[in-house]
């Protein structure tokens, strides 16, 4: 029998067993930023190379790229950002809580278009902010609604001095495959309809982070840039949708937990977007992956704001043309959770007692193996068990544990979802085998260490 799932219960569980801790917590922590701690890393990296090998080393039309995250300011004049990256504000003047006007209207069931103006939205809020309640305090009095924008600005040397321009951190980490759509065409032996995919940091102004890892101000996105002939995007986009459902169920996700939303009011580059949403403990439904058909908008742009050609020239049609982009983005925090809060288990087992397990997919699992001498003073065990360990760890990553009873090891592998607790016991002295015991049945085999 297994517990409803609790996102708290879930969080407490990635402090305590090192996944995720509060970013510069001895300093009180920093809202909306997080660190990976030991085992945390270790799942995040195998997320990443799962992904980076289903998107770009098992297809022969994708290429990957890593491009820097600080760029000329004009590159994000030019993406829209700095116009168009923002969100409505309002701040209550008696306790200075500060809420999305958009998000505030939707619980209500009224859709602020991303492309309304201020007067607009102010409009709207006008006539609905009596139902809105303040966190903060009991009897709020709004400030008129602001779009304020969320592009992070920073400095680079001297650059912004002579330039009289600030710079950005990147409010998105796919600008870098655009800017370099050419070089890629100019250097490498690629044909239209190809992809660049890439993994990067993105830094988000937010007004109010929440959701723990959902919504922070500092996150990495796995992104896709599949560059098509115009108009040729109904069937690429639809294979692309279904590939990226299909790579989520092969994590492990359970398809009851995912669904589809198309997005009825579009951003500003957008001529198409759906997403994929995980139902996420406590939370509900909300957006995982973001799949979108952004036209020919993107190279367009630079093209105008850089003056250079980045028309693709298709030798088997003798045309030149700027390219479609059929696009897949993903928040690598969200990705984490999800896989995460899919895996997280409490069960009643047959005695009676509870134990918690992670029963994530054994190549995502932070740790593979975990080797156990049965006891920590018999030295003879404690040999043969870091023999076996060592023999492992040049492949797998494995962790060895002599600390405490068999059942407590158990219980501290079952925790960070390592799928085998290997067990070197006075058997093995004898007969050079070893007990295997499995992570999500709890049953034990023996199995010979050559053979393991």
């Amino acid at each position: 029998m297994t517990k409803p799932k609790s996102m708290d219960d879930i969080i407490a569980l990635l402090k305590r067993r090192g996944f995720i801790y509060q970013g510069s917590e001895i300093y009180g922590g920093a809202a909306g930023l997080y660190d990976f701690g030991p085992y945390g890393v270790e799942l995040l990296n195998n997320l990443k190379q799962n992904w980076w090998k289903a998107n770009v080393q098992a297809r022969p039309d994708y290429v990957g790229l890593d491009s820097a995250m600080f760029k000329n300011p004009k590159v994000w004049k030019a993406s829209g950002h700095v116009d168009g990256f923002a969100d409505p504000l309002v701040e209550c003047k008696n306790c200075n809580t500060r809420l999305r006007v958009d998000k505030e209207l939707e619980k209500l069931g009224i859709f602020a278009d991303e492309k309304m103006s201020e007067e607009e939205i102010k409009k709207l809020w006008d006539e609905n902010k009596d139902k809105v309640k303040c966190p903060g305090c009991k009897k709020p009095e709004w400030s008129e609604p602001k779009k304020f924008n969320l592009l992070v600005k920073s400095n680079l040397g001297d650059f912004t001095e002579k330039n009289e321009e600030p710079v950005y951190l990147p409010g998105e980490a796919c600008q870098g495959i655009y800017l370099n759509f050419k070089n890629v065409v100019d250097t490498c032996r690629v044909k239209i309809p190809f992809g660049i995919a890439q993994i990067g940091k993105a830094f988000r102004n937010e007004i109010s982070p929440r959701n723990f890892l959902f919504r922070c101000r500092e996150f990495e996105q796995a992104d896709t840039q599949y560059f098509v002939k115009p108009h040729d995007n109904v069937e690429n986009y639809q294979r692309i949708k279904q590939e990226q459902w299909g790579w989520l169920l092969s994590l492990g996700l359970k398809e009851e937990n995912l669904k589809w939303h198309q997005h009825e009011n579009l951003v500003f580059y957008a001529k198409d977007a759906w997403d994929i949403e995980y139902n996420y403990p406590s939370y509900g439904f909300d957006e995982l992956m973001g799949i979108h058909d952004r036209s020919d908008y993107d190279l367009s742009q630079h093209m105008k704001f850089s003056g250079t050609d980045l028309n693709y020239f298709d030798q088997t049609a003798n045309e030149k043309y700027i390219p479609w982009i059929l696009e897949t983005s993903m928040g690598l925090g969200r990705l984490f959770l999800a896989v995460i809060s899919d895996a997280y288990n409490v069960e009643t087992l047959n005695n009676g007692s509870e134990r918690t397990v992670l029963k994530l997919n054994p190549e995502l699992a932070p740790v593979k193996y975990a080797v156990f001498p049965l006891l920590k003073n018999k030295p003879e065990l404690v040999e043969k068990a870091k023999e076996v360990f060592n023999k492992l760890s040049q492949k797998y990553v494995c962790e060895f544990d002599d600390n405490g009873n068999i059942g407590k090891r158990y219980r501290r592998q079952d925790e960070i979802g390592t799928p085998k607790c290997i067990v070197i016991d006075f058997d093995t002295l004898e007969d050079g085998t070893v007990a295997v015991r499995d992570r999500d049945t709890t049953e034990q085999i023996r199995v010979k260490i050559e053979e393991l």
